[in-house]
């Protein structure tokens, strides 16, 4: 009788210190640090106008995931969803387009887009997908060159630009608010490491975010859910593009995503809390993509 008892003992301490040593790959916390279900993060971005999936671009965990969700969105919204993403410069987007309806091969569009490097393991399953299911995929961000006009020489090297150049960025002359979070952390982080502040740092990620935010708009239409897929520093405390559509259209229903890495992901630590919506929390020794 003794046995009888022990053995089943023995199975439960067994269980717990499985469930004990089990490492979880991510967490998810609401923006106050309270753990989050994932279902109640998809619910919220089927409600939501725009999604901002705020990625760490070289984490397996936020790639993986930006496609669950996806496909999940999908699944309710049909073609009522569409994609964009910082990782593909707007005078791309004929290239990106003729891909999508299967007008020019695969071989091309890689060699002509200047595509990331991460391209296909990270980026390529959500184009694929948007191909797949006819869906349309929205190249926002700023071509690098002009982005690169601004960090040498600020907004106004943008004046001398042609006509059809400026097709490709947002309508100038553009806001900007140096005294928002992200931009100022930009320059104080410079200055931490040593070096020097260029002013013009932050306006070269202000340029982005409003390229992004505007070829957001352009393409998206009540009813819609446009999930768009940028590193966490674009969209996180609810600002960067999130601000720069506020600007604009301020009754839009926007969820953000953030991603950050802890050594734990049991809590969130405070610094994390209110980055987002959502807070995508991975362990810091988590494999990396590239």
């Amino acid at each position: 009788m003794k046995k009888l008892q022990i053995i089943p003992l023995a199975l439960i301490a067994l269980i717990l210190m499985s469930m004990k040593g089990d490492k979880e790959a991510y967490q998810l916390f609401n923006t106050k640090g309270g753990k989050a279900k994932y279902k109640a993060m998809l619910n919220d971005a089927l409600d939501a106008d725009i999604v901002f999936f705020g990625e760490l671009h070289n984490n397996p965990i936020s790639h993986w995931l930006q496609y669950g969700l996806t496909k999940d969105i999908f699944e309710q919204k049909g073609s009522n969803l569409v994609l964009g993403a910082e990782m593909f410069e707007s005078d791309n987007q004929l290239l990106l387009d003729e891909y999508l309806s299967g007008s020019i091969r695969d071989k091309n569009f890689e060699e002509e887009a200047r595509l990331w490097k991460n391209y296909k393991t990270d980026y390529k399953p959500l184009v694929e997908f948007a191909r797949e299911n006819k869906l349309n995929f929205v190249a926002t961000n700023i071509p690098r060159r002009y982005a690169s006009v601004v960090y040498k020489k600020g907004f106004e090297g943008l004046d001398s630009l042609s006509g059809e150049a400026k097709k490709y960025i947002a309508p100038l002359p553009v806001q900007y608010d140096p005294d928002l979070k992200g931009y100022k952390d930009m320059l104080a982080g410079m200055e931490e490491m040593g070096g020097h502040a260029n002013p013009n740092l932050p306006k070269a990620q202000a340029i982005k975010d409003a390229t992004m935010a505007y070829f957001i708009l352009q393409n998206w239409k009540a009813g819609q859910t446009f999930i768009h897929f940028n590193g966490t520093y674009h969209s996180n405390n609810f600002e960067g593009i999130v601000w720069y559509l506020k600007q604009a259209k301020p009754d839009l229903n926007i969820l953000t995503i953030a991603s950050v890495e802890q050594d734990s992901v049991d809590e969130l630590e405070e610094a994390n809390a209110n980055l987002a919506d959502y807070i995508l929390c991975i362990p810091k020794d988590m494999t990396k993509t590239h």
